[in-house]
């Protein structure tokens, strides 16, 4: 409950503070506002995954579960359905189709996602560019062998799940990567290993990739993560989305910072 009306709290404080169309004059950030956060198209893939959310939601096998990050704030037990962690821990559709829209924004070719989970999100990131590649970690190994099942049930061939702790897997992966055009980190809602995370991918950055952190106001300490980020001097616009927020890397524009209700 009180987590509950903390949310609710901060997210009245985002509303206040948001920006209406009218006041963005950033150009890039105004063509992200119309064609991937206001934008209420339905592409082909949607329906698909959509439906095997539904599937899911309903599924009452158990899986065993490993959680290396902070937890959940519903339950940490050992064991949880698939109905469950659908329920709980999924990506919601809106999010996710907003997620596939920026993957098409920024053409990105090489995907990464921290946190697989069930695969839902990952079909998502998938579906936007069949002819990128994801690379998806999962510390769990039940649950990352659940997705890569969900996955392959949708036909995506272009996802390669890694199962691990992220402390090994991604600096194992990362010098294998020529770069990240899109990084996703919901794997880990803890400020070290986010802060930590954030500046291995940045390594490997350009000027035209987007980094997205879930669950940016979860708790305090990702709160000071999302404020750290975006004060790092490579991050020239950031964007906060209250659930999500996007950082940019683009050069020889000037350090600007965006609340946007969505």
């Amino acid at each position: 409950m009180i987590f509950a009306l903390r949310q609710v709290f901060l997210y009245l404080q985002h509303s206040l503070k948001s920006t209406r169309l009218h006041g963005i004059h950033s150009p890039f950030v105004f063509s992200l506002h119309n064609q991937v956060i206001r934008h209420k198209g339905n592409f082909y893939s949607f329906s698909e995954i959509e439906d095997l959310r539904k599937q899911l939601k309903v599924c009452r096998d158990i899986i065993q579960v490993q959680d290396f990050g902070a937890g959940s704030r519903v339950t940490n037990k050992l064991t949880k359905t698939i109905r469950h962690i659908v329920l709980n821990a999924a990506t919601p559709p809106d999010l996710a189709q907003l997620l596939f829209r920026l993957v098409n924004f920024q053409n990105a070719a090489v995907i990464l996602e921290l946190g697989t989970s069930l695969g839902l999100t990952t079909a998502y990131l998938a579906s936007a560019n069949t002819k990128a590649t994801v690379y998806s970690l999962e510390g769990c190994p039940t649950t990352a062998q659940q997705a890569s099942e969900n996955l392959k049930n949708l036909k995506i061939n272009n996802v390669n799940v890694i199962t691990g702790n992220f402390e090994d897997t991604l600096p194992a992966l990362l010098p294998n990567l020529p770069c990240v055009d899109f990084v996703l980190f919901d794997g880990n809602h803890r400020l070290a290993p986010t802060l930590r995370y954030f500046d291995w991918c940045r390594a490997k950055a350009t000027e035209a990739s987007v980094f997205v952190f879930d669950d940016i106001n979860w708790s305090p300490e990702m709160q000071q993560a999302w404020r750290q980020i975006c004060a790092h001097p490579a991050v020239t616009i950031s964007v906060d989305l209250f659930h999500l927020g996007l950082v940019f890397f683009r050069k020889n524009q000037p350090k600007q910072h965006f609340n946007i209700r969505f």
